[in-house]
């Protein structure tokens, strides 16, 4: 596969942008109920809604809903190369997309990303190439969302597939290196990189060896974590070589060797709950001295695991699928994987702490600003808190309930409606402390009057750890 002329890249983006091919010019011309069906992986609707056979109509038949198109109907300077570089095949007078180039818009921004045809329309499901490219998916969605906000001079996407996380970092990082195991991943994230005229260095290689010796200011990764068993009809996007999570370990141990001073990585993860084994230990032993924040966002039974990604995979109900199926199951056994985790993990490189928990509870998006003001809040917290003037966080409500003329009320929660929504419950004298936090009174000064009004002098033991909490999650602020 060659890379992409810039002449071609002119006419492509010509094409794209006067047919209107563009997340909004798709919209309008699709309709809600055919955009709605499309993202159900059903094309009927929309195959009705372009009839009509201009521009826009043929583009998005050819590259979205896999359709053949007459040959006749693609630009005549463009389809010779669109042919000899195997981006559309031809049969008679037809061509069909053996590569999937979709409009991707965010925010303010509009991109072209180039990847494989996505697979399951219209419920046809063969099993994918060995290679095969991702394109837009809900878990590289999830790592953009988590990105901190942050602007760079350096960033590294490893494994970067499509090249979805760099079209997100172009704007935020002034050099950025992309790696991958896969050479058609390579390919297509040029192609992608070319057709959005973003600079990208593009390198070949596992883990960290294509950046050996440089250093990072971000490095995000959407690595293949999949826990599968070694096979040779593995998917590259997916799964490794490496046995059970060994991939993510060595991913985050190594990466402090090439992150900056305060550098970050952010990956999404897949890791074994061991029997007899507190997986939140596990991660801690990867994270060392660094300042880290794991959450687990799902755990899976290794049966609704294997499931998962045979399914995935493409393999339900295929004369293998029982097969592939017992065979994974008994590895897992064999591994003694009592569950899967399914989260994402933090490390800022600063000295500090892990925290590792669960978190199934539906959050705000993009979460990333809140992961890099939650770092903020905890690594900057001074040692003593009595001095610190806080305020109640404007997302903060506070619930109550109890049984009709109580004189208090038998719970207090505080839920904040912001980042991970959590909700803490209260006794009446931490409600009443978070009350009085106007800004007004120190820490200090309001648990000694609290401590006063209820005669009593054990509040500063008990209670700043909870308030401690309470700054850390972004219900107080200072």
């Amino acid at each position: 596969m060659s890379d992409l002329s810039s002449g071609l890249v002119d006419r492509l983006r010509g094409l794209f942008e006067t047919a209107d091919y563009t997340v909004e010019g798709v919209a309008e011309r699709l309709g809600s109920r055919a955009n709605a069906a499309l993202a159900r992986n059903e094309t009927t609707l929309a195959y009705r809604q372009t009839s009509g056979g201009d521009t826009l109509d043929t583009l998005i038949r050819l590259f979205l809903l896999q359709r053949p198109v007459p040959g006749s109907l693609l630009d005549k300077e463009i389809l010779p190369d669109l042919l000899a570089l195997g981006i559309v095949t031809a049969a008679g007078d037809e061509v069909r997309a053996a590569i999937d180039i979709r409009p991707y818009a965010e925010d303010d921004r509009a991109w072209w990303v180039v990847a494989d045809p996505t697979p399951g329309l219209d419920g046809r499901r063969a099993p994918m190439r060995s290679d095969y490219v991702l394109g837009i998916a809900p878990a590289s969605l999830s790592l953009v969302k988590l990105t901190v906000p942050l602007k760079v001079e350096s960033a590294l996407d490893l494994g970067t597939g499509c090249g979805i996380q760099a079209l997100h970092l172009s704007d935020r990082a002034n050099h950025i290196v992309a790696t991958d195991v896969n050479p058609r991943a390579l390919q297509l994230t040029r192609w992608t990189a070319a057709l959005n005229r973003i600079e990208l260095d593009v390198r070949d290689g596992s883990l960290y060896e294509p950046v050996e010796g440089q250093r990072f200011d971000l490095i995000v990764s959407n690595p293949p974590y999949v826990i599968a068993p070694p096979s040779d009809g593995k998917l590259t996007y997916r799964e490794t070589g490496f046995a059970g999570d060994a991939v993510v370990e060595q991913l985050v141990r190594q990466a402090p060797q090439h992150l900056t001073d305060g550098g970050w990585c952010q990956l999404l993860a897949n890791w074994t709950c061991v029997r007899g084994q507190d997986w939140q230990e596990r991660i801690a032993g990867w994270t060392g001295d660094r300042s880290s924040w794991a959450v687990q966002r799902e755990q899976l039974d290794p049966a609704e695991y294997v499931e998962l990604w045979l399914r995935d995979a493409g393999l339900h109900g295929r004369p293998e699928y029982t097969q592939r199926y017992d065979e994974w199951l008994a590895w897992l056994d064999d591994q003694q994987v009592e569950a899967i985790g399914m989260g994402w993990i933090n490390l800022h490189n600063v000295a500090g702490t892990t925290y590792a928990e669960p978190w199934p509870y539906e959050i705000e998006q993009p979460i990333g600003p809140h992961v890099l003001h939650r770092f903020e809040r905890q690594e900057g917290l001074p040692d003593d808190l009595t001095g610190l003037y806080l305020k109640v966080a404007d997302d903060v409500v506070q619930e109550t309930a109890g049984p009709p003329g109580a004189e208090d009320p038998a719970t207090i929660v505080l839920r904040r409606q912001r980042g991970m929504r959590r909700a803490e419950q209260a006794d009446t004298v931490l409600a009443g402390f978070v009350g009085a936090c106007d800004g007004d009174l120190s820490t200090g000064q309001i648990l000694d009057a609290l401590a006063t009004l209820l005669d009593r002098d054990d509040l500063h033991a008990e209670y700043l750890p909870q308030i401690e909490n309470l700054v850390v999650e972004g219900f107080l602020d200072y």
